[in-house]
């Protein structure tokens, strides 16, 4: 009896460094402001990752494709669920993680019997003004919160390792520019910021995390324009000057190249 909590203790730390091996190459999303409302991109090769789950809410994940789309599901449900019951002015990023994913989140990581999500996420809610854009990031084991970077600055990233996140974020901080900035240049920068996130993904997960680091010649321009030879960029927007209630817009390929002409 003594060595049930122990054991149980020892099989979360085991699920915890199983999941995080298999997270460690995925490749990262950011997450950006613009003048008319929020930006979300990555570089795939086949597998969508950005979607709408309802008017102002977008989702961006990384991880086992079938996890993404169990939770991409399980997130509209909640939403069109509580607009029906309610109003589609009380939808809200916050219940939709409050209330549903973080606890379903929760229970599949902490249920040492059956399987975990494989996955880590960020989700996007638009406000009336940028003052109450919300920017959540939601991790496999259910926790969520704001990155002391995003705190002061519109703008998230999530990546396979915490190292790759924090180069990304100081990366952003260090070339953000003005928050008015267009939408090309917001392509433009978070595809760098991609960029710079995948370097370190692609290592894989090392004994020391602390042990990713840039090359000291590490050119985001270049890597990029390497990695989209075999690869496309995806990305969305929720548009605050978009007509009617849904925000959420992906970009075609024609605006994503003409924005990524220059590099």
């Amino acid at each position: 009896m003594t060595e049930e909590p122990y054991r149980w203790v020892e099989a979360i730390a085991n699920r915890r460094e199983y999941i995080e091996d298999q997270l460690a190459r995925g490749s990262p999303i950011v997450l950006l402001n613009y003048a008319d409302g929020l930006l979300l991109l990555t570089v795939s090769r086949e597998t969508r990752k950005i979607f709408e789950v309802y008017d102002r809410i977008a989702f961006a994940a990384l991880g086992h494709p079938a996890d993404i789309e169990r939770l991409r599901l399980a997130a509209i449900d909640l939403a069109h669920v509580e607009g029906f019951h309610r109003a589609v002015a009380d939808v809200s990023l916050r219940r939709l993680v409050n209330f549903g994913l973080s606890p379903a989140l929760k229970t599949a990581f902490e249920q040492v019997f059956s399987a975990p999500h494989i996955v880590k996420m960020v989700l996007a809610e638009l406000g009336e003004t940028p003052d109450h854009d919300l920017i959540v990031k939601l991790d496999y084991d259910g926790s969520y919160g704001r990155s002391e970077i995003e705190m002061r600055e519109p703008f998230d990233v999530v990546a396979g390792t915490h190292p790759a996140e924090k180069l990304m974020l100081e990366y952003l901080v260090e070339h953000d520019g003005h928050a008015k900035r267009d939408l090309a240049d917001a392509v433009r920068l978070a595809a760098q910021t991609w960029a710079v996130g995948m370097q370190l993904s692609e290592r894989g997960r090392p004994a020391d995390e602390r042990e990713l680091k840039l090359p000291p010649d590490f050119d985001a321009v270049k890597a990029l324009r390497e990695t989209l030879k075999t690869r496309h960029v995806e990305a969305a927007v929720l548009d605050r000057t978009r007509r009617g209630a849904a925000k959420f817009r992906l970009l075609d390929e024609k605006e994503i190249r003409t924005a990524l002409k220059d590099l």
